[in-house]
């Protein structure tokens, strides 16, 4: 029986080696969100100058030192994504929606009255919590590819990878749980019957006609946050230059869950011969990391500040786990009309060797101008390279691959921030406006990203009350399977969010 290495083992294995991370795995941490309360989104987060928010404090931690009072706030968000598919002339829509709690902290002025002639008499604390990135997100497309089949994807792996040689998956008697990824695929595709080995050759040849249509359907559906809790200290010196420091401890639980499936009207050749093909994956990756910024505010007049801030690298430390299994239906002799449903289900969870990632520093430089103590206008511009976003340990073959694709394929981007605030007795008005380049050297992967925002607040005047709305569009490629093919759906993802915020000085 060709399945000798099936098993039924139930659970949870661990696994010295990585799976196949891919470059949007990297981006998925190294792009920044535009969250936070109301007040920042409702000025699409141009505050690196402006401070006095507890978001602020993201961009420039020497913002916090514009307090006058003790100060809290609390933030709920409606997260709304819909996406736009077309893959080979097929289109689809998907939408995503959630409510969370974004944003939550306080912060505590200490003011000192007692010395006059001490030139530091103001420090202000703060902890924020912020939800940086919602990751919940659908996602499905389909059509009629006419020349790739899926088995690629299999075939890339069993023939070997790297530096690794053909694994005879056909006479060992290694169990699922105990291979290495790559041989792990390998595993999928034969026992699914998509490969058969020639042992006289060496090689992997597929059971999928090489003639006719392949209509092939992903769907993706996906759970879980980028969240931060920042520490907060800054001061002033003489009431005209201000410093900042943020030790921030970084969060993320991510679930994604995709269906890849495949049929073909092609003709069958002698042998197994692959009509339908459905190969579901469930990663699960956790972890947390560690970044700081720093930040300095000058004013050069009473109305008008600059600013400059640094953000240094997230160091994430993440575990994957994994979960796989391949369905076909296959026919034994040419034109045969009795098929046969296989099934390559090991029944286990793979969680693989910690690993880290690298993401980006960035820096950003800042303007702000107060209106008549009545409105003000801010413009940050920020500078990052993603190009030196990096998988570790490098000595792994997979993340030494895919770092040296990132330093040639990503680049260093500049983002534009705009945001106009207005207050009219009790009531504020607001409005921004942000742009952000692709990471990548070539727009077709991901275009720039667009955004518009407005808001409107009241204050109370021991409390205030905050409502924002903003929107971005971007588009981008997602594979049909991670390697092995290059085709691709084209995503237009458009993100609406509503954003109300409760502050309170105490």
């Amino acid at each position: 029986m060709k399945k000798i290495l099936y098993t039924l083992l139930l659970g949870t294995s661990f696994l010295g080696f990585t799976q196949e991370s891919t470059t949007q795995d990297a981006l998925r941490y190294a792009i920044d969100n535009l969250n936070g309360t109301a007040r920042f989104r409702g000025m699409s987060g141009a505050f690196g100058a402006v401070g006095g928010d507890l978001s602020a404090i993201n961009i420039n931690p020497a913002g916090s030192v514009f307090f006058n009072n003790n100060y809290a706030s609390a933030s709920v968000s409606s997260f709304n994504k819909n996406n736009k598919a077309n893959y080979f002339g097929t289109n689809s829509k998907d939408f995503s929606s959630k409510l969370d709690i974004n944003q939550l902290g306080a912060i505590l002025v200490f003011n000192s009255n007692i010395e006059k002639s001490n030139d530091w008499n103001k420090i202000a604390v703060a902890i924020n919590y912020e939800n940086n990135s919602n990751l919940n997100n659908n996602t499905s497309f389909s059509g009629l590819n006419p020349y790739n089949s899926i088995d690629s994807y299999f075939l890339r792996f069993a023939n070997g990878l790297g530096n690794e040689g053909v694994f005879n998956v056909a006479n060992t008697g290694a169990y699922f749980e105990d291979l290495n990824f790559i041989d792990q695929q390998a595993w999928l595709g034969y026992n699914s019957y998509i490969l058969e080995y020639d042992e006289t050759n060496n090689i992997y040849f597929t059971n999928v006609p090489d003639s006719g249509n392949y209509i092939q359907r992903k769907n993706s559906s996906s759970v879980g946050y980028n969240s931060k809790v920042t520490a907060n200290v800054a001061t002033s010196y003489k009431d005209k230059i201000s410093f900042g420091l943020n030790l921030n401890m970084h969060f993320t639980d991510f679930k994604n869950s995709t269906t890849i499936q495949e049929s073909n009207n092609g003709l069958y050749a002698t042998g197994a011969s692959i009509s339908d093909i459905t190969f579901k994956n469930d990663l699960y990756t956790f972890g947390n990391g560690f970044s700081l910024n720093l930040g300095i505010i000058a004013k050069a007049t009473e109305d008008l500040r600059f600013g400059i801030a640094y953000e240094s690298p997230t160091w994430f430390n993440l575990t994957d786990q994994l979960s796989q299994r391949v369905y076909t239906t296959r026919t034994e002799a040419p034109l045969d009309n009795d098929f046969i449903d296989e099934s390559a289900n090991p029944n286990v969870i793979i969680e693989f060797a910690p690993y880290k990632i690298k993401t980006p520093s960035k820096w950003t430089g800042s303007m702000a101008y107060i209106i008549a103590k009545q409105g003000l206008i801010s413009f940050d511009v920020t500078s990052k390279d993603y190009g030196s976003t990096k998988f570790k340990p490098t000595k792994d073959i997979v993340f030494n691959n895919l770092n040296k694709q990132m330093s040639a394929t990503l680049k260093n981007t500049i983002d534009y921030r705009i945001g106009g605030e207005y207050k009219i007795k009790q009531f504020s008005l607001r409005a921004g406006y942000r742009f952000e380049e692709s990471p990548y050297q070539t727009k077709i992967t991901m275009s720039d990203l667009v955004g518009y925002s407005g808001g409107l607040g009241y204050n109370f005047g021991k409390s205030r009350l905050d409502l924002s709305y903003s929107n971005d569009k971007r588009d981008y490629n997602q594979k049909l399977v991670s390697s092995g093919m290059t085709d691709s759906a084209r995503i237009k993802q458009i993100n609406n969010n509503v954003t109300v915020t409760y502050s309170v000085n105490f």
